[in-house]
Parts: structure tokens; sequence; C-alpha cells
């Protein structure tokens, strides 16, 4: 049982989110439409106020709150960081078009429960605790989906639950196996149990496991709802989608890697390796002749989760996995987000011809969306470009030489269906102009900026990834 003397401030920007979440929902029903502004006004309090709480709980030694079952250590505050500034981030490029829609209350909550859940992903150090966490951060993710009520959004909002149910019971399945192989859902106790355990049973109770734990990164094989969401959806929860999620799902995977798969004789390295190529390959080709945006960088985002893979195949086997894969993270979600964010700013530009002379309206805009996508293929001096190298350096490392020639011939080849996006807005003939948001536009300056700065100040960030996991 957990002891009465835990300590909640151990917990303090998952609770500050919960909090404002119940306490917006009750403030929807009784303010006006025209000031539910303010429930994002409190949730945007809530983010910013929980990430100076996570740096604070940094500073500190690694520990573990509530019975052992959640890890407070460097990963934790990591992903916390990120996940709740890529929550401000999503929320700047929602306010403008959520304002005055009579359900703008419930699109914040059901943001800030989903973002809940995803911390909870990140810091789960119980396999009921991951079970409940994927969930949090499913459910309300499926209503996001679907949101504008549309034709493409309830498609959407369908095929994502579909296989999230899917994958969810098959989970929970990997968790029930778990349970029986190792005699509890502690990672720290699993380590020692399922070492002892059946290897045929340990095996398939883990793959079941971790196929809920590629939906949410939206890996290769449980990635078949990303393309299909991402385009029915708003490009602000298309955003959210294929970011938020992914942090506290990647991060899980890193720690279920590192603590109870860690000394079990599964070849789980080798089937993550598989895994890393297949969702790179698989990614980039989708992505080669997509039109539409939106799908193009749904795919794009199923092949950066086989790079970010490859820090998890190699958990254990080297001192840079930790750091190389959390760099990654803040540096795939500042990128992605940019990238969205021009999305956001141009709401009648759905294909790749719509952005056809858009330099000479929107200079500015056009060198955030080329910094980006140029981003997310590894160009220097941007964060993702300081990624991709710790990956592969961790990887090699690691004794996985031969990923890292796959993967860079995919970063190769990703260059390609990017270009096509760039080469017409940079250098195509003058359009009729567009309407164009100011407050999306502007997030897109800072994550395009801040990629840059996050990329130049790598050395010194990298330098604070390190530590260790929480006992």
């Amino acid at each position: 049982m957990t002891g009465m003397d835990e300590n909640p401030l151990d917990l303090l920007p998952e609770v500050l989110l919960a909090a404002s979440a119940v306490l917006g929902l009750l403030l929807g029903a009784w303010l006006p439409r025209r000031r539910q502004w303010l429930v994002g006004a409190l949730t945007a309090g809530a983010c910013g106020a929980g990430v100076p709480a996570a740096v604070f709980a940094s500073a500190g030694p690694a520990t573990t709150a509530f019975g052992g079952s959640y890890a407070v250590d460097p990963v934790t505050g990591t992903a916390r960081i990120v996940i709740l500034g890529g929550t401000l981030l999503v929320l700047a490029l929602a306010v403008p078009r959520m304002q005055g829609n009579p359900r703008e209350t419930e699109f914040y909550v059901l943001l800030q429960l989903a973002a809940a859940g995803a911390l909870m992903l990140a810091g789960a150090q119980d396999l009921l605790l991951l079970a409940a966490g994927y969930l949090l951060a499913s459910v309300p993710a499926y209503a996001l989906a679907g949101f504008r009520k549309d034709g493409p959004g309830t498609e959407a909002a369908l095929k994502y639950y579909v296989v999230g149910a899917l994958l969810g019971v098959l989970m929970l399945t990997g968790v029930t196996l778990l349970l029986a192989a190792g005699r509890t859902t502690s990672y720290p106790l699993l380590r020692t149990g399922l070492a002892e355990a059946p290897t045929g049973l340990a095996a398939v109770g883990a793959l079941a496991l971790l196929a809920g734990v590629l939906f949410k990164a939206g890996g290769v094989p449980g990635h078949f709802w990303v393309p299909d969401a991402v385009q029915g959806s708003s490009a602000a929860v298309a955003a959210f989608l294929t970011t938020i999620p992914k942090i506290g799902a990647l991060t899980a995977f890193y720690r279920l890697a590192a603590v109870p798969l860690a000394s079990t004789d599964i070849p789980w390295a080798d089937l993550v390796a598989v895994l890393a190529v297949a969702s790179m390959t698989l990614g980039n080709l989708a992505a080669f002749f997509q039109q539409d945006v939106k799908r193009l960088l749904a795919y794009s985002t199923i092949s950066q989760v086989g790079y970010l893979l490859m820090a998890v195949a190699v958990t254990g086997r080297t001192n840079l996995d930790q750091q190389a894969l959390l760099y990654y993270l803040a540096a795939y979600a500042v990128t992605n987000l940019g990238a969205f964010a021009v999305v956001c700013a141009l709401p009648g530009a759905r294909t790749i011809e719509d952005y056809r002379g858009l330099a000479r309206q929107c200079p500015a805009l056009v060198a955030s969306l080329v910094v980006c996508l140029l981003g997310l293929v590894g160009t220097p001096p941007t964060a993702v470009f300081l990624g991709k190298l710790e990956v592969f350096s961790a990887a090699f490392d690691g004794g996985q030489a031969w990923l890292v020639v796959v993967a860079a011939v995919n970063t190769v080849a990703s260059l390609f269906y990017y270009l096509r996006w760039i080469a017409p807005a940079v250098m195509g003939p003058s359009a009729p102009r567009r309407e164009v948001s100011g407050t999306a536009a502007a997030t897109a300056y800072g994550a395009a900026a801040a990629s840059v700065v996050l990329g130049l100040a790598g050395g010194t960030v990298l330098g604070v990834l390190n530590g260790p996991l929480a006992a």
C-alpha cells in the first residue's frame, strides 16, 4: 500500500494540469461564451507553472513517488518540460480558431487531460500506471481528433479509436501476461522476476505490451491511424497528436527497455532495431508523393519514430542512449510543431501547390518553413541535426552500425519530399494573396528560432540530460 507520507509536490506538474482541467470544466459550465477564453488562460497558466516546477524537481536526486509507481528523475523531468512546453505551443495555435466556439472549454479540458496522460506515460514505473496513462492519453485524444464534427474529423476519430481500442486491449493482455510471468507489476521487481520467468511467456507479454506503446508513438506496427487522423483533424490537433503523445510513449518505451526488459533473454533490442528500420523506411516511402501537407507531415512523423527508436534499441549498451533520446525528443517536438504552425498560419493552403510563390508574400513564414522542414531532415545548425548525430553515435557505440547505415540512407531519401514542398514555396511564381493567421505565424517564427537556438546550445543541454533512473 502507498504510505501516508507521500509528498504530492513530487507530482506538482501533473497535479497542476489535472487540477486546471477539473477547474476549467467547472468554470466552463458557468462562464458566458464570450469569456470561455479564461479557461484557455487557465490552461496556459497550468502549463507555464508546470515547466519551472519540472525544472526544480529535476535538480534534485532521482526518486520515486507513491509507492514507487512513478519515477521522478532526469528522464521524467525532460519529458515534463517538453510535453508542457509543446502543449503551450499547441494552445497558441488553437486559441485563435477556438475563440467563440460553443465548445471552447471542452477543447482546453481535453487538451490538458491528454497531456496529463502523456506525463503519466513518461514517469510510469508500474505496469498498471502505464496502462492508466495509456487510457488517459488516448480517450481525450479520440475526442480531439473528431472535435470539428465534420466528415473527415469523424472518420479520423473513428479510425484512431478503432486502432487504439484494439492495441489497447492487446496492451492490457501484455500487462496480464507479464504479471503472470514476473508476479508483480513494479518495474524494479519485474527486472528480477522476468529474468527467472519462462522466456516464451515473458516474450509474448512484452510484445503485446509494446504494441500499445508503439500505437501512442505512431510507429510500425501501430502507425495505421496516423495519416488519416492527422489529415482529418484540425491542424492544431494534428500538431498535438503527432508530438505530445509520442514524447510520453517513447520515454515509457525507454524506461521499459532500461529496467524490466534489461535482464531478460528476450532479443528485444534486435526487434526494436527492425521496428526502427520499418518505421523510418515506410514513413519516408509513403511521404514521397503526398500532395496534402498534413498527410505528408503525418508520414514524416512515422519516419521520425524510426530514428528515435534507434536510441531505445541500444538501451543499456552505451552511455549515450539516454541523452541522445531525450535531446532528440526535445528537438523533434519544437521542429515538428514549427512545421505544423506554418500549416496553421495558412488555413486555406492544404496542398503543396497552395504554397507556390508564398515567399513573395510571406518571406518570414517561408523561412520558418524551410528551417523546420530542413530541420526534420537533420540539417545543421538545427536541433534535429545534433539529435540525429547523437542517436547515430549511440547506435554505433551500442554495436548497431548497420542500423546507422540504414538510417543515413533514409535521411538522404527524406530530403526529396521535403524539397518538393520547399521548392515551389520559394521559387514558384507569385500567387493570389492568402489569409494568414498572425498568432500561428508568430508561433512558427518562435519554433523555428528555438530549433536553431537549441541546436547551437546543444552541448550545454546534452550535459544535463544524463543521470540515473529512479530505482
